[in-house]
Formats: structure tokens, C-alpha cells, sequence
């Protein structure tokens, strides 16, 4: 099993990316450029480290938080969570964008701690996640998306696609399509 430090590192950066709708809401054109920046400065450092170079601040974060998986390999995991949120962004309204990044930031984040630290049941159609941290995201998903729209049907779509999302193998890929569902079942349910 992994180190619970790096976990929990790894987490209080991806919960980072709920800032994103307070900056869209001050101007969601350059919080966009401002993501876009940061996906192509992280792709870059990491490419760098990759390479065996080092880079200053960077560097040293990226291996604390990088999993056993990605040792020698690019960390795809900070791309995806920078694209799945302006993806939301780009794609999706105002609050639904807000919502969906929440889903991202506090569901995920939620799934994994609980799974990892709380997690007994782990059924194998859930491919080593639990079942504590499944209905962990759904509860944080949902929760999040009720303070957003003040709708518990929204809140329940939103945390049934995080809980979707969650049981599919997609290892970091999920940072990409957690929020894009999330969104998605708002709008079915908003429509």
C-alpha cells in the first residue's frame, strides 16, 4: 500500500482545484487561460523531471504525491484534473460548471481518503475501490452540488455519475470524466 502521506498530499492539492469557480466567477475567460497555463507549465516540469531534470518547487512536490504506478513514467494525474475542470468550464453554465469542479474536488477527494483509510468492502466489480469510499464521493458529490443549486434532484444526479464515475477503471482518467458526467446529469435534471 502506498504511503498515507503522499495520499494525503495528493489530495489537499486536487481539493486546489475548487478554487477554480471563485476565480471563473471574478472572470471565466482568464481562470480559463489560467488553467490552460498551468496544465502546459505542469506538463513541461513534468517532462523536465521525466527526463531527470529537477526543477525548483515543482519537482520535489511531484515525487511526494506521485504513485508507485507512475515511478519512472510521466504523472498524468495533475493534466487531467487541470483539463476535466475547464472542460466544466467551457462546457457547462455557470453553476453547473461550479458544480461539477466540486464533485471533482471534494467527491473524488472524499472516495479516495475514506476508500483508502476506511474502506473494508471492495467487491470486485469495483476493481480494488471500496464501497465505504464510493458512497464517500456520492455523499461529497451531492452535498457539494445541493449548497451549489439548492436542489436535491440535481445533488442526487451529480452524486450518482460521481458514483458511476468512481466504480469505472479508469485511474486518472477519472479527473477527466468525473466532472463531464457530473455536469451532464445537472443539466438532464436542471433541463
Amino acid at each position: 500500500m502506498e504511503n498515507a502521506k503522499a495520499e494525503l498530499a495528493r489530495k489537499a492539492l486536487h481539493v486546489l482545484i475548487a478554487l477554480v469557480p471563485t476565480l471563473a466567477a471574478l472572470d471565466r475567460s482568464h481562470t480559463a487561460l489560467l488553467l490552460m497555463g498551468g496544465i502546459l507549465f505542469y506538463a513541461w516540469a513534468e517532462s523536465i523531471r521525466f527526463l531527470g531534470f529537477s526543477m525548483p518547487l515543482i519537482s520535489p512536490i511531484t515525487a511526494l504525491v506521485s504513485r508507485n504506478r507512475e515511478e519512472g513514467s510521466f504523472a498524468l494525474g495533475p493534466v487531467t484534473l487541470g483539463l476535466g475542470a475547464l472542460l466544466a468550464l467551457i462546457l457547462f453554465p455557470p453553476q453547473i460548471a461550479a458544480a461539477s469542479i466540486y464533485a471533482l474536488a471534494f467527491g473524488d477527494s472524499a472516495a479516495a481518503l475514506v476508500g483508502r483509510f476506511l474502506g473494508r468492502l471492495r467487491p470486485p466489480c469495483l476493481g480494488g475501490k471500496s464501497v465505504e469510499g464510493s458512497l464517500a464521493g456520492f455523499a461529497a458529490a451531492a452535498l457539494a452540488a445541493y449548497l451549489v443549486f439548492k436542489d436535491w434532484r440535481a445533488a442526487l444526479a451529480m452524486g450518482l455519475a460521481s458514483l458511476l464515475c468512481d466504480g469505472l477503471p479508469l485511474k486518472d482518467f477519472d479527473n477527466l470524466l468525473l466532472p463531464l458526467a457530473a455536469g451532464l446529469g445537472a443539466v438532464v435534471v436542471l433541463a
